[in-house]
């Protein structure tokens, strides 16, 4: 069964609490919780003020998403807000070896985030240094988009990198992942779904987490 992380990005703000007593309660393993800057990306979200606060709410995993520019800046901040994950861009990073260990070393999971249009092979030099790489299947900064098709074949080419390297890093889809998708993405070899518009836009929440987790 694949790992769900709800996005939070997707939660109603004005009952923040009630959301993450509903994920608590539910069959999501994860919270997701995507970081914007307005500079990486064009829309601004919340910081390490949001996630302490969050943290005290729940015991699930805390997978935080930087979509921020020089993330290496913020990785003992977000460590003492309570991420378990961090994950940063390629795109971002410039050096990106020194930041994944970095992240390694104040105690938390290391995670590559990739655009649509990066390829994977671009993280063969640093791939037995990465826990997570998160595949971007939307262009990243925004909700509710489609989901690109191209993304399968990406999540191909990084189990056959997994295998090769005989590393065991998970793999993560972000971006337009419903009922119709999970379970081909799974199929391919994705271990995490992140959803966000498809669970919080529910009538059910919890039910649709649900239809995530068992997809297959």
């Amino acid at each position: 069964m694949p790992i769900v992380a709800p996005s939070l990005l997707s939660a109603d703000f004005t009952r923040l609490a009630d959301e993450a007593k509903m994920l608590n309660t539910s069959e999501a393993d994860w919270f997701h919780l995507d970081v914007m800057d307005g500079i990486f990306v064009p829309n601004l979200t919340f910081g390490m003020p949001i996630i302490s606060q969050l943290r005290k709410l729940s015991t699930k995993t805390f997978d935080v998403h930087l979509m921020i520019v020089q993330p290496e800046r913020y990785i003992e901040e977000f460590k003492k807000a309570g991420a378990d994950i961090l994950t940063v861009h390629y795109e971002a990073s410039t050096h990106l070896h020194r930041t994944l260990h970095a992240i390694r070393q104040a105690g938390m999971k290391a995670g590559v985030a990739l655009n649509p249009h990066t390829p994977v092979q671009l993280l063969e030099d640093v791939i037995e240094d990465i826990d997570l790489v998160c595949l971007m299947s939307v262009n990243p900064g925004f909700g509710g988009q489609k989901f690109i098709e191209n993304t399968y074949k990406k999540v191909l080419k990084l189990v056959d990198m997994r295998n090769d390297s005989q590393t065991n890093f998970l793999i993560e889809i972000d971006g337009g992942v419903n009922q119709l998708n999970a379970a081909k993405l799974t199929d391919a070899g994705a271990d995490v779904l992140v959803a966000g518009n498809f669970i919080f836009s529910s009538n059910n929440p919890i039910e649709t987490i649900k239809s995530l987790k068992y997809c297959r």
